[in-house]
């Protein structure tokens, strides 16, 4: 069966997560993709770290699917080793300021002379044309500015950030997703282009709903912590031995719900008349919720919402994750030479029915395949032996 990007070779000088996770998705459909790091291996290799050599999980998880070279781009004879891969590439995925792009030779300007069908895909953390455009940001920047931390704290408490990544996820997906649309434009043009996202833009475009309703209404929305704004009972509700979620949006769910907590006469309550309403009154509404779930386990509770056919799921610490039967399905266990046990990685996110995406490669060591990369582009053992004297590779 053939792979959807075989064929295409992806070079990858990204770091942390959004450009590595998003080569690591060209590399799930098939691309060759080559992470290129500094010798002794990047920055970004150590971040939590579970390998005896402090090899760290996320490297594991977004560096799946690709051979490491290990170089000193800066370097004259490194420039010219970059030179001779971009002639073979496809896609070249560098998340890195643009002054640092073109003091490597990787802007599009210096990509094309070389290859003018080369993609180039890059991310930055404000994106280009505003004031904002010259400053270094993580993923929590894009959170705090995008409206979602304020959101999503309490009155009391002050404002609650996520402690997982999704804004660097999220934008690794929108550089793989436009990777793929400028792919099919060269199928049509001859010619690569620059794909370009940002952290600050995927985290507006998620909180995109709640600024357009300000702009409208000029409600000046408060935090209310787990509770929904827009419907409920949305919230994180106790129960004898844990917590869990329940959302029900729409009259057809809520009648459900109230006729599971034997409140049928709440459907002619104006309090409660639709979505609007009930998330105005949806401290109420989280109150009974509340009072029924002190009487059961979780497990009970779910029980009794999955048969009324209303959405919910358990709050599960990162421990009861790993040993959820369903949550199970979805791992793919990879080898890695350094680390005590196989590394559950969760799989592909986009199944395909007839051209899987597969993960059919480690993440690699650090320089794993340097002999292997730079054979293939004409290098002799003399001449790689040479350049590993020198450092540069």
């Amino acid at each position: 069966m053939t792979r959807v990007l075989e064929g295409i070779r992806v070079l990858d000088f990204g770091r942390y997560i959004a450009g590595p996770f998003c080569s690591a998705l060209l590399g799930d459909l098939g691309a060759d993709v080559i992470r290129i790091e500094r010798p002794g291996g990047g920055e970004d290799r150590p971040v939590s770290p579970v390998g005896s050599d402090k090899t760290g999980a996320g490297f594991l998880q977004v560096n799946r699917n690709k051979r490491s070279l290990t170089l000193n781009p800066t370097s004259k004879e490194g420039r010219e080793i970059v030179k001779k891969l971009v002639a073979t590439a496809d896609v070249v995925v560098a998340n890195i300021p643009p002054q640092a792009l073109a003091a490597m030779g990787l802007d599009l300007d210096s990509l094309h002379a070389v290859n003018p069908r080369v993609i180039l895909t890059t991310g930055s953390a404000f994106g280009r044309g505003g004031p904002y455009s010259e400053r270094l940001g993580f993923d929590g920047i894009g959170q705090v500015m995008s409206g979602n931390t304020y959101m999503s704290g309490t009155p009391e408490g002050g404002p609650h950030r996520s402690i997982f990544p999704y804004v660097d996820f999220g934008t690794a997906t929108n550089l793989a997703f436009g990777t793929l649309a400028a792919l099919m434009a060269r199928e049509k043009t001859g010619r690569g282009q620059m794909v370009e996202g940002s952290l600050l833009r995927t985290a507006l475009t998620i909180s995109n709903t709640c600024l357009i309703e300000e702009d409208q209404l000029g409600i000046g929305r408060k935090p209310q912590g787990n509770r929904g704004f827009n419907a409920a009972p949305s919230d994180i509700f106790k129960t004898r031995d844990g917590w869990i979620l329940a959302q029900v949006v729409s009259n057809g769910l809520f009648k459900r719900w109230a006729g599971l907590m034997g409140e049928e006469m709440w459907m002619t309550d104006p309090r409660f008349r639709d979505d609007e309403a009930r998330a105005a009154n949806g401290h109420l509404v989280s109150e009974r919720m509340n009072q029924w779930t002190a009487n059961y386990t979780s497990a009970e509770a779910l029980t009794l919402l999955a048969e009324a056919k209303i959405p919910a799921g358990e709050v599960l610490s990162p421990a009861q994750a790993l040993r959820d039967p369903h949550i199970q399905t979805m791992f793919v266990e990879q080898e890695y030479p350094t680390v005590k046990k196989p590394a559950k990685l969760v799989g592909p996110s986009a199944l395909l029915s007839d051209t899987p995406a597969e993960f059919y490669l480690r993440a690699p060591e650090a320089g794993e395949h340097t002999d292997e990369i730079l054979g293939s582009i004409g290098y002799s053992q003399h001449e790689i032996a040479q350049l590993r004297e020198k450092n540069i590779v």
